[in-house]
C-alpha cells in the first residue's frame, strides 16, 4: 500500500539532508493532484495501466515528481518504478543514493539503484555523466518493461539551457527550449513539470515534511551551471521568446513528418533517400531540420553537426546536380538520377565490440546486435565478400560482421542470415539518433504553466 501524505499540523523544521537555503520563499504552493493531472495527462497516450519510471536524483524536484507520479498512477490502477543513478563522481555518493531509495521506499515507491562505474573522463565530465545517466535509465526502462520515463526538470532547468544555448550560439530550435517529449529508442522521456517553479517543488516535499538532498555540484563553480545559479535571476528574460520560437519549431517538425511521409525511404540497413526536387522544395527550416536529424541518426553520433555546416550543405544540395558526393557529420551523401542519398561514412568507422552471449550490444551507435553463441565480436564488414544476394554494395562497408577472431562469419540481421549460413547472432538496425521524435510537444503543458503555475 502507498504511504499516505500527511501534512504536518505546524511547518515542519529543514529535513535531514535539506540545505536551508533551499527552502521554499514564502507564499509558493504545493501543487496537488489535480494540477499534476493537468501536466501530464496531456503528454499521453497511456496505457489502460500505465507503467511509469521515474528517475530520482534525490533533489527537491525529482521527489516531488516522483510523490505526485505515485498517486497518479495509482489512481489509473498503474504502477510507478524509481530509478536512482549513482554517478560515483563524489564521497559518499552510494550512501546518498541508499537514502534517497529509503525515501522512495517509506513512500510505497519500488526503488531500483543503477551505478555509473568505469573511468570517468577528466574532462567533458557533466555531459558524459548526462549521457551514461540516460543510458542507464533507458536500459532500466527497457529490462521493466516500461514505455515512460519522467524526469523532474522544471522552470528553472528550461530558463538556464536557454541560457546555455544561447552562450553557444544556438539557433532557434534550440532556443525553443527542451521539449516536453522525447522519443529515445526504448521509452519516452517526459518533463511534466516544465512549466513549475521549484519553489512550487519544494513546497509540495515542504507540506508533507519530506527530506530531500542539496546536490553541491548544482553550485559548483567549476560547471556553467553552479556559476549561472550564482548570478540569480534572469528566468522571465530567457523564457520570454521561448514560445514562439517553439510554435516555429512544432511547424517546422510537422512540415517535416509530412515531408518524410510523402517522399523519403530508409533502407533498413541504413541509407536514407529523398527526391532532390522534394528537399528543394520544402521552406528552409525544414532543410535544416531534414538534414540535422538525418545526419544524427546515420552518422552513428546522435548529434547534428552545427548550423553552420549544415547550412552550408543545405545551400550546396539547392544548386541541383552539380553536387555529386560531400560528406558531414559521419555521412556520405551523393546525388543520382534526381535523388538525395545519405549513409554512413565508411572511413569512419573503426568501431571493434566484444559480444556477451544472450545480451544486446550497440555497434557504432547504428546496430543492435545479440550474439547466440561465445566468444563473438563486431566489427567494420569492410570489403569481405559476401554472396550476390547479400546487402547493396554501397552498404556493405557501413555495415557490422559478427567475426570469431579474425574469421568473419556471415552477417546476421533480423531472424534469419544474409546470403546462408548458420545464424549466430541477431542484428537490428536501432541508430542512436531517431528520424522522428514526435513533435515539439509543449503547447498544453506551457499553457496550463501560463494559467495557472
Amino acid at each position: 500500500m502507498p504511504a499516505t501524505w500527511t501534512v504536518p499540523d505546524a511547518a515542519p523544521a529543514a529535513p535531514e539532508g535539506v540545505d536551508a537555503a533551499s527552502a521554499a520563499p514564502e507564499g509558493a504552493a504545493p501543487l496537488d493532484a489535480a494540477l499534476f493531472r493537468t501536466l501530464l495527462d496531456p503528454l499521453g497516450p497511456f496505457e489502460t495501466a500505465p507503467a511509469l519510471a521515474v528517475a530520482v536524483s534525490g533533489g527537491p524536484d525529482s521527489l516531488a515528481l516522483a510523490l505526485l507520479a505515485r498517486d497518479w498512477a495509482a489512481a489509473r490502477g498503474g504502477s510507478l518504478l524509481a530509478l536512482v543513478v549513482d554517478h560515483g563522481l563524489r564521497p559518499g555518493s552510494a550512501e546518498e543514493a541508499a537514502r534517497v531509495a529509503g525515501w522512495l521506499e517509506g513512500l510505497g515507491v519500488p526503488c531500483r539503484r543503477l551505478a555509473w562505474t568505469g573511468t570517468k573522463p577528466r574532462t567533458g565530465l557533466m555531459a558524459a555523466a548526462r549521457a551514461a545517466r540516460y543510458g542507464l535509465l533507458e536500459s532500466a526502462c527497457r529490462e521493466s518493461g516500461i514505455l515512460h520515463l519522467l524526469a523532474g526538470h522544471h522552470r528553472g532547468d528550461q530558463a538556464e539551457t536557454l541560457a546555455m544555448r544561447a552562450e553557444a550560439g544556438s539557433g532557434p530550435f534550440g532556443l525553443a527550449g527542451i521539449a516536453t517529449i522525447v522519443c529515445l529508442p526504448h521509452v519516452r522521456l517526459l518533463r511534466p513539470l516544465l512549466p513549475v517553479p521549484k519553489a512550487r517543488l519544494i513546497a509540495t516535499l515542504e507540506a508533507h515534511g519530506l527530506p530531500w538532498l542539496a546536490d553541491p555540484s548544482n553550485v559548483d563553480p567549476r560547471f556553467w551551471r553552479g556559476r549561472f545559479r550564482s548570478r540569480g535571476g534572469g528566468e522571465d528574460a530567457l523564457l520570454h521568446d521561448r514560445r514562439a520560437l517553439a510554435a516555429d519549431r512544432r511547424e517546422a517538425e510537422a512540415m517535416l513528418l509530412r515531408l518524410l511521409a510523402d517522399h523519403a525511404h530508409v533502407h533498413p540497413l541504413g541509407r536514407l533517400a529523398l527526391p532532390l526536387g522534394a528537399f528543394a522544395a520544402a521552406p528552409p527550416p525544414v532543410r535544416r531540420l531534414f538534414l540535422a536529424r538525418a545526419l544524427a541518426m546515420l552518422g552513428g553520433s546522435g548529434v547534428p553537426p552545427g548550423l553552420a555546416a549544415l547550412d552550408t550543405l543545405a545551400a550546396a544540395l539547392q544548386g541541383g546536380p552539380r553536387l555529386l558526393r560531400a560528406t558531414l557529420g559521419g555521412c556520405l551523401l551523393s546525388l543520382c538520377r534526381g535523388r538525395l542519398s545519405i549513409r554512413r561514412e565508411p572511413g569512419r568507422i573503426a568501431h571493434v565490440l566484444p559480444l556477451a552471449q544472450g545480451a544486446w550490444s550497440v555497434w557504432d551507435n547504428r546496430f543492435a546486435l545479440l550474439p547466440l553463441r561465445p566468444g563473438l565480436v563486431a566489427r567494420p564488414l569492410g570489403r569481405l565478400s559476401l554472396k550476390p544476394d547479400g546487402p547493396p554494395a554501397d552498404l556493405r562497408a557501413t555495415l557490422p560482421v559478427i567475426a570469431e577472431g579474425t574469421a568473419g562469419l556471415p552477417l546476421q540481421l533480423g531472424p534469419a542470415p544474409l546470403g546462408g549460413g548458420r545464424i549466430v547472432a541477431r542484428v537490428r538496425f536501432r541508430p542512436r539518433g531517431p528520424l522522428l521524435v514526435g513533435t515539439f510537444a509543449e503547447s498544453a503543458v506551457a499553457t496550463i504553466g501560463e494559467n495557472l503555475i
